[in-house]
Formats: structure tokens, C-alpha cells, sequence
């Protein structure tokens, strides 16, 4: 029996997130259905991020134990014919034994999309968070620059989060602009549920005008994710990269 590990990249509009349920398609669900075929007996997968409902990945990593009588080589394209086409496995690589997507995962990248204009794009819709008021983009950068560092993120944090520790480390934040939007870039250690979101649309509420910059560090001082603004749409966010000591994924 062999670990395997899949890179994947997945459009999350039409799903309840990544993790399998009992109710309702999730990535999970139809990935592990997919390799339980070709394997012709139950696989389960562990997964880099358990994304939520909407949420995209340009490149989450899973593995898997199993015995395959399909070469590795073989595997993406066997997958992606049983997968939706929202969903593709990019590659497949048999690693160590000991090799966990979870919990050897070193640092993750999420990406965050704001588009902009007076009418929404009819393709951007499911991928970006479109606000038509203008947006202080510089004092944003400056902003999101305070967020960076180990610092306890419980503001941050989903209201009711259940986790040994809310400390992570920050190593990077950039604030890159486009064509009609911006897109955040966060880099850290690992993120509590929903850090993100709420980190974007806090940010948001300081490019509006409806708070000062200064907040940022107000709110994780006060550790209450009601100091804090509102969590950003799902559809914006992108699991973009996963890094693990010997290699990384994405780029």
C-alpha cells in the first residue's frame, strides 16, 4: 500500500465546501467516490485546507493510502475523467509513508480577489468580491502590513472557534494592484476559520473610510471578533499555495 499525494485545483461555486457531510457535494465527498473506483475499495483522503462553501483552490494538496494497480503517471487523467470538470487533479506523486497533506504542511498562501466598477462583471462574479464605491488602496496596504507576525488573531478568529491556540505567525502581506481591483495576498503559518475573510473585510471597511487604520491592531489586542468587520464573501478566496519542508506546491 503506497501514499499518495494530489495536487488539485477546484472551482468551489457549486459546492458545501471542501470537507465531506452528510448533507450536500463537497470536494471531498466526490474526490474520495472517484478514487474508491479506481481502487475498487473505500479510500479516505486527508486534505491541506478544508475549504468552506464557495471558497476556490488553485492548489490544494491531499494524500491518501491505498493499493493501485493504475501507474501514478496515470492517475490525473483517470480522476479527471470520473470528476465535474470544476474539478482537476493536476498532478499525483507517491511520497513517504509518514507524508500528512495537514499536518506537514509548513505555510499556506491564500489569495483574495476585489474587483470594482459601477456594474458587476457577469465572469467575475463567482471569483472576486465586487464593491463599486472606491477604496483607499494604499491606506489598505498600510493597514494589512500591521497584521504581519506572530500575534494572537482571536478578533480575527470565527465567533465560537474551538482551537488549542489562536497565535499564528503572519510571514507575509501584500496588496497587489490590477485592472479594476486589488488582490491580497496573506501568508502564514496556518489561519483560524474564516481569518481571512474577516482580516479582508476589515480591511475593506478601512479602505471605505469607516474605520482607521489603526483598528487592526485595536482589534487583535481586544481578542473580540466583534471589534472586528464583517467577513468577506466566500467567492473571493483562493487557496493558492501549500508549502511543506521538502518542497512546495503551487507558485
Amino acid at each position: 500500500m503506497a501514499n499518495y499525494k494530489l495536487i488539485l485545483e477546484y472551482d468551489g461555486t457549486n459546492y458545501n465546501g471542501f470537507q465531506i457531510q452528510t448533507n450536500g457535494v463537497t470536494i471531498q465527498g466526490l474526490l474520495e467516490a472517484s478514487l474508491s473506483k479506481i481502487a475498487k475499495t473505500e479510500v479516505k483522503l486527508t486534505a491541506a485546507g478544508r475549504t468552506d462553501a464557495g471558497v476556490h483552490a488553485l492548489n490544494q494538496v491531499v494524500n491518501f493510502h491505498a493499493q493501485l494497480s493504475i501507474p501514478v503517471e496515470r492517475l490525473p487523467l483517470a480522476l479527471n475523467s470520473l470528476l465535474p470538470k470544476d474539478i482537476r487533479v493536476k498532478d499525483a506523486q507517491i511520497v513517504d509513508d509518514s507524508f500528512h497533506a495537514r499536518y506537514d504542511a509548513v505555510e499556506k498562501t491564500y489569495l483574495y480577489r476585489i474587483r470594482q466598477g459601477a456594474v458587476e462583471s457577469a465572469f467575475e462574479r463567482n471569483y472576486c468580491w465586487w464593491i463599486k464605491q472606491d477604496l483607499d488602496w494604499d491606506l489598505m496596504a498600510v493597514a494589512g502590513q500591521t497584521l504581519v507576525g506572530t500575534q494572537d488573531f482571536a478578533g480575527f478568529a470565527a465567533s465560537g472557534s474551538s482551537v488549542k491556540t489562536t497565535v499564528r505567525t503572519i510571514k507575509n502581506f501584500t496588496l497587489t494592484r490590477v485592472i479594476q481591483g486589488g488582490d491580497l495576498r496573506f501568508t502564514a503559518d496556518g489561519f483560524l476559520y474564516n481569518m481571512v475573510r474577516n482580516m479582508v473585510g476589515t480591511l475593506v471597511e478601512i479602505g471605505l473610510g469607516k474605520r482607521p487604520a489603526a483598528d487592526i491592531q485595536r482589534i487583535i489586542a481586544a481578542g473580540d471578533r466583534r471589534q472586528a468587520g464583517i467577513t468577506a464573501p466566500a467567492r473571493g478566496l483562493f487557496l493558492e499555495q501549500v508549502v511543506y519542508h521538502n518542497y512546495l506546491t503551487g507558485c
